[in-house]
Formats: C-alpha cells, structure tokens, sequence
C-alpha cells in the first residue's frame, strides 16, 4: 500500500526499521535479504538497517558524509561496490561471495 492510501485510511506507514530491535534481529534480516544476491534490495536493507540505528553514526564509522550516505541508500541510489562494502562492515557486516 503507498503511503497516500495508508495515511487517507489512518494507518501509519510500514518501516520494516520499526521491527529490528536487537543485533540478532539485524542479523537475521540482512541474512535473508542477501540469499538471493538482489544488489538492489541488499542496499535497501542497509538502508533500512542504517535507519534502525543511527545514521549519523554510520556515516563516521564509514568514514562518509551523512548527505553521502543518504544518497547512496536511497531508493534511486546506485553505490559503488566500495561505497556498499564501507556500510556494510561499519553495520558489522562484510561481504563475501560463495559458489552457487
């Protein structure tokens, strides 16, 4: 449902941010986004995990700028591999490839 119809039937929108409490939560998430390999959705969820902490914080553990991070998450952003690698191990993540 887009967020004009939700907000006309009086229903907050969903953030799947809302729900990702505890590190094991986190774990889990990024773990099921990743199966399939979709770059897209991958940085989507960093996204959503990056909103579920703090991005600010993020941004200087990544050693980007707040702005720049924003940009690179954002539903038309395409991040650099390098860019996505940073993220994902200042969320405590790395990236690896395994054989199919």
């Amino acid at each position: 449902m887009n967020p004009k119809a939700a907000a006309a039937l009086g229903l907050a929108p969903y953030d799947s941010a809302d729900y990702l409490k505890t590190e094991d939560d986190i774990a889990a998430y990024i773990e099921a986004v990743t199966e399939d390999g979709d770059a897209a959705l991958i940085t989507h969820a960093l996204g959503v995990v990056a909103r579920a902490r703090n991005m600010s914080q993020l941004a200087r553990d990544a050693g980007l700028s707040r702005e720049g991070v924003y940009k690179a998450l954002a539903d038309d952003g395409n991040p650099s591999l390098a860019t996505v690698a940073k993220l994902a191990k200042a969320l405590g993540f790395k990236l690896s490839l395994a054989p199919l």
